[in-house]
């Protein structure tokens, strides 16, 4: 027994010397983490709990060895305050309105931009000219496809008239043998198109993959910060419209940009959703030529450039895109449906926002669809977004039910709330004058809060719902 105890008590004095950064590290455990939302798992399955991805989840090290490990000393960085005035970064300006618009003002110096969008839209068309603008502008320019062969760039350039911009072009998906000419010919801007065929020898998956898509953007970007490169990656889209790949990417990046449009139309929308230099929500328009993209100066009057004379469920929307006031029109169909269950087919818009006007309709106004198909487009392949055009829809649908037109020389904004009140909107002056400047005359919105009076101009001020069945349409 005496033994034993002795025993014990050298097994006990020996793991008391055992320094303490050894036994933390043999009580850290491997963490698993998803790459497409960053959620954190214990163990690893096939299926994220948090996103429901699938094949998402990858094992990575602690980033310690426990809270009694050793740590290398660092240096101190570098403070300052919020008082503190630094000058605005310096930017390069690309000759496109549109873009420049959309960027912000131009493009800055280390800046990395992620372009995404539907198959065959126009986004190689757009760098393409984007590359050959800036390029005129003495910037040292590449162009990298991992899609497409360099001889195909070149008919396209050719196509679009760009056959003696001073663009270097290269055909590579590997991105050492990339990085490497990067580093050797130091150009001011990169563009890669697209991220999605871009591979790293050192990451054991496929290109295109969430691993491979999320280091190669890393890869990309750090070395945009490290060497004051500009770096624009073209992205794939999911079918829900999202960028394909690890959402990281997007907070990789500095600018987030969309390039939106239907096929069926010639119209594209180039949309900025995030931007560290310059307004988000910005957008920029295109129209598809046989030449390529060529900027629009004035989109409001090109997209109600086809309107003839007044017709039921057609009225004018007056918006607001980032900083810029448009006018676009709505477009509603109803009739009577041989269906059991009426559809509802929305163009350019939310349909959720569609059946919450229904429903606000029927149960504020007493004016019932059921039974009735509804058709709802925004005329020209233009997307809105902002609650401000609740009213307009509201009239659109009243206007084609009842079969009465508006006048042409009147517009309509507003959000509708679930009690039927009209509530303003920002921006309110912004979209009149623009709404004047194109010959309307007319204009129906909530009641606003501070007045405002043009001349030749006639605001009907509107406190909610019922108030613009009964005077506008006569319904009820």
């Amino acid at each position: 027994m005496q033994s034993r105890r002795w025993g014990l008590c050298l097994i006990a004095l020996a793991v008391a010397r055992v320094p303490c950064d050894k036994r933390a590290m043999s009580k850290a455990s491997p963490q698993f983490t998803c790459t497409a939302c960053g959620a954190t798992h214990r163990k690893w399955s096939g299926r994220c709990d948090a996103c429901g991805g699938w094949n998402t989840i990858i094992e990575e090290a602690p980033l310690s060895a426990g809270p009694g490990a050793r740590v290398a000393q660092g240096r101190q960085i570098a403070l300052s305050t919020l008082a503190d005035a630094e000058p605005p970064p310096p930017r390069a300006a690309s000759g496109m309105a549109e873009l420049d618009r959309v960027l912000g003002g131009g493009l800055v110096a280390a800046s990395a931009i992620l372009v995404g969008g539907d198959p065959g839209i126009g986004k190689s068309t757009l760098l393409l000219q984007a590359v050959a603008s800036f390029a005129s502008n003495n910037l040292k320019c590449f162009y990298i496809s991992g899609e497409e062969a360099a001889a195909q760039v070149r008919l396209r350039a050719a196509r679009l008239g760009l056959s003696s911009a001073p663009v270097h072009l290269g055909a590579e998906t590997n991105l050492r043998d990339i990085l490497s000419t990067l580093e050797t010919e130091r150009p001011d801007l990169v563009v890669i198109d697209s991220i999605q065929t871009m591979w790293l020898d050192t990451v054991d998956s496929a290109p295109g993959s969430v691993s491979q898509v999320r280091a190669a953007a890393h890869e990309l970007v750090s070395f945009a910060k490290r060497r004051g490169v500009s770096v624009v990656l073209v992205g794939h889209v999911t079918k829900e419209g999202q960028i394909a790949g690890p959402r990281v990417v997007e907070h990789m990046v500095d600018t987030v940009l969309y390039f939106e449009g239907e096929r069926g139309h010639q119209f594209r929308i180039l949309r900025a959703v995030k931007n560290r230099f310059g307004p988000a929500d910005e957008i920029g328009v295109f129209e598809m030529t046989g030449a390529g993209l060529a900027e629009v100066a004035n989109p409001s009057a090109l997209f109600l450039s086809e309107r003839g004379t007044p017709a039921p469920g057609s009225v004018v929307f007056a918006g607001i895109e980032g900083t810029r006031p448009m006018l676009t029109e709505i477009q509603a169909l109803v009739a009577p449906s041989p269906l059991g269950t009426p559809r509802r087919t929305v163009v350019g818009l939310d349909s959720a926002r569609l059946s919450t006007i229904l429903a606000v309709l029927e149960a504020r106004c007493g004016i019932p669809f059921a039974g009735m198909d509804v058709f709802l487009n925004v005329a020209g392949g233009m997307r809105v977004h902002e609650p401000a055009a609740d009213l307009a829809i509201a009239c659109a649908l009243l206007s084609a039910r009842e079969d009465i037109a508006l006048p042409m020389d009147t517009v309509v904004f507003g959000e509708i709330s679930l009690s039927g009140a009209l509530r303003p909107v920002n921006q309110t002056e912004n979209r009149l004058k623009e709404a004047q400047k194109l010959g309307f005359c007319a204009a129906i919105a909530p009641r606003l809060a501070k007045p405002t009076a043009m001349d030749g101009f006639e605001l009907k001020e509107m406190p909610d719902l019922t108030e613009v069945v009964g005077q506008v349409f006569g319904a009820g």
